[in-house]
């Protein structure tokens, strides 16, 4: 199949990743769009885990408010300031901040979650597996918390403005395209309700 410079531009539009990134992606699915997605998500994925351990040294902090009732704030770091200040990037900040306001998630990551908390879940799972076998019981413990928290946790939760992506792959594709780790490092919520 032809790659042309119409389906690059829509796998560019969809993803956000780099027209070169796009072109290869589309070279190796044979020209399925579908699956150079899959491919960029891949890579977007171990982009992030090459570049967890660098240092957070700038950031943005994006803002929303909803009808004056419901506000949120959401601090996105990066490495430069270069990266920082790129209107995209600030844009992805305020749609994370966006999501707060809309979710109300109480922690960025699973690593957040108070030990008491995850004990008192777990105390209420293990009476509902009561008589199954094992090992069968911390595999089903571990997908009830999984699907507990899910709502809780920023990272786990579907973006608001497309349900099949989470905001784990919006930090993920962030991190490809712009070349640098990118992560939430906190964020805060008010509301008059």
């Amino acid at each position: 199949m032809e790659i042309t410079t119409e389906v690059i531009k829509q796998l560019r539009d969809k993803t956000g990743v780099s027209v070169m990134q796009c072109k290869k992606a589309l070279e190796e699915a044979g020209g399925d769009l579908a699956q150079a997605e899959v491919i960029l998500k891949k890579r977007s994925s171990a982009a992030a885990e090459k570049k967890a351990d660098r240092e957070l040294g700038a950031g943005w902090i994006g803002t929303y408010t909803h009808e004056g009732t419901i506000g949120a704030m959401a601090q996105l770091s990066c490495e430069t300031d270069f990266v920082a200040k790129n209107p995209e990037f600030a844009d992805l900040a305020r749609e994370i901040a966006m999501q707060v306001a809309a979710t109300a998630p109480k922690y960025v990551s699973h690593e957040q979650i108070p030990a008491d908390a995850r004990a008192a879940a777990v105390a209420v799972f293990e009476k509902e597996v009561e008589g199954k076998p094992e090992d069968m019981k911390r595999k089903i413990i571990e997908g009830k918390l999984a699907s507990y928290f899910q709502d809780q946790v920023l990272l786990d939760q579907p973006f608001i403005k497309d349900e099949g992506r989470t905001i784990r792959g919006l930090l993920n594709e962030a991190t490809q395209k712009f070349g640098e780790r990118v992560e939430v490092t906190s964020f805060y919520r008010l509301s008059t309700r």
